[in-house]
């Protein structure tokens, strides 16, 4: 079952991934990928983060303490001493950096910012991204919609963002992550509840919007010459990374979200081909794409590049 077009095409691998007997998915939330092309899902259910080889075959599962019913960002970062994952849980506003076995590494503290938080404005870290020289950036997309960033100890260093629809103001930054391509780094955050994705400099600056051939992004990851971002309204897109001009959406479904009950929707609607709720994306090194969606069972799709 094929989807994308003939510049950027795909087909399903039908069953691929398969918890071991017994075994059951929450919300598959975030899903990336090691240089070893292993593929890591982080779900809100029991031992939260369920690793796959590339053919599909269940390796092992773990989960870290302080992420449990709001697991929600994940992301893999390369490091000059090895692979850490970086995590978020909503509910717990808790953000982590573990090692690729799950031993925490780093706990990041919420940031004291009196005039932006209190007991009824709450903050709930969404995703987390790294940049070339060590600091962290942390979405507040389900609190008050402000970047916050720290040092690579996990030293405050400062915030931009707060509510609003104007250059710099966010509603939902939801994913975040950093360009490395072009002449310098970019902050590329999925401003979700505006439809848009708006790009920063590395200190926080509002340098651009891209709102063509989106709907709800949620998430970033760059591979080859391209950027891969789940539109929650039901489709993975695909754009040119170099000048942020689409070249596909897969697996679209411009029925799903529109359905009674979206996410959570009979067994009967889904089909292999078509996505319902895409809420993370990764890529392996032979093109092939993975998903994990917004769904309390938890869905996850890979995609080879043909």
């Amino acid at each position: 079952m094929k989807t994308g077009n003939h510049q950027y095409m795909t087909e399903v691998v039908a069953g691929w991934g398969k918890l071991p007997e017994g075994a059951s998915y929450g919300y598959t939330h975030g899903i990336v990928i090691d240089k070893q092309d292993n593929v890591y899902v982080l779900h809100t259910g029991q031992d939260n983060v369920a690793i796959f080889n590339r053919s599909g075959e269940f390796i092992r599962s773990w989960s870290v303490e302080g992420i449990g019913d709001g697991a929600h960002g994940f992301y893999l970062h390369a490091e000059s001493d090895g692979e850490y994952l970086y995590i978020t849980d909503t509910n717990h506003a808790t953000v982590l950096k573990t090692t690729i076995d799950g031993e925490i590494v780093l706990r990041l503290e919420p940031p004291v910012l009196p005039e932006v938080y209190n007991e009824e404005k709450k903050y709930k870290p969404t995703d987390i991204a790294v940049a070339p020289n060590g600091d962290i950036y942390v979405t507040d997309g389900y609190g008050q919609h402000w970047i916050h960033q720290y040092s690579a100890k996990g030293d405050y260093l400062g915030s931009f963002g707060g509510t609003g629809s104007e250059p710099g103001r966010l509603k939902c930054p939801h994913g975040i992550s950093v360009k490395l391509t072009g002449d310098s780094p970019e902050l590329y955050v999925a401003d979700r509840g505006n439809f848009r994705i708006q790009v920063f400099t590395m200190d926080g600056k509002h340098k651009r919007f891209i709102q063509n051939d989106m709907d709800m992004p949620c998430s970033f990851y760059f591979a080859d010459d391209y950027m891969f971002f789940p539109d929650l309204h039901s489709r993975i897109t695909v754009f040119n990374a170099a000048d942020d001009t689409l070249v596909a959406h897969l697996g679209e479904d411009q029925q799903a979200y529109k359905q009674q009950g979206w996410p959570n929707l009979p067994k009967t609607y889904y089909r292999d081909n078509r996505f319902s709720s895409p809420h993370g994306v990764c890529v392996d090194s032979h093109g092939d794409v993975y998903v994990s969606e917004w769904i309390s069972d938890g869905r996850v799709t890979k995609l080879r590049r043909i």
